[in-house]
């Protein structure tokens, strides 16, 4: 591939508007697939490390703009060039990072943008059931499964279930199997 292409690839990628695919499409609507790796875009993955390099690029020979230090933490990928995934966090920061840095693992964050506040885990998705456990906005929760309107969590050996739009990790009426 010619470096003028390569250098054209990387320019559109970078393009990308980092607002796009926050609402789940419908069932029926067609969806984008990664030009690499032919999976959806966007889509939640997790960090498999403790530290993770969030360049400016897709190359090392970018800068390096933050270091994440929490593996498990969950990522959103926006884009594909070659073994590099552009992704974004919770907070709406984004960068390149190594493919092989990412997990397919999932895993949501109860309601980041709730600092301070405190969420019910449940024993069933009701929000009348009894609460298991109760989780403090930024805990990082394995996702298990989706309905749409509630996932089945995990953390810490417990299990129980979060209403979806307390997550961030899945999408709005996601369903994960």
């Amino acid at each position: 591939m010619s470096h003028l292409l390569r250098l054209a690839l990387v320019l559109l990628a970078l393009a990308i508007p980092a607002a796009a695919g926050r609402i789940a499409q419908a069932a029926d609507a067609p969806v984008a697939r990664g030009t690499v790796s032919g999976l959806p875009l966007p889509r939640f993955v997790s960090l498999k490390s403790d530290r993770v390099n969030l360049r400016e690029g897709p190359s090392k020979d970018h800068r390096v703009t933050w270091v994440f230090t929490r593996a498990g933490l969950p990522v959103e990928i926006i884009a594909e060039f070659e073994t590099w995934r552009r992704i974004r966090d919770s907070e709406g920061s984004d960068g390149w990072v190594l493919h092989s840095l990412l997990s397919g693992r999932r895993t949501a964050l109860v309601s980041p943008w709730s600092k301070g506040q405190i969420f019910a885990m449940r024993e069933r998705a009701s929000e009348e059931a009894a609460v298991v456990a109760r989780l403090e906005a930024g805990v990082v929760v394995d996702v298990r499964r989706c309905t749409g309107t509630w996932c089945e969590v995990a953390v810490s050996g417990r299990r129980g279930f979060m209403e979806q739009d307390k997550l961030w990790g899945v999408y709005p009426n996601e369903r994960i199997e």
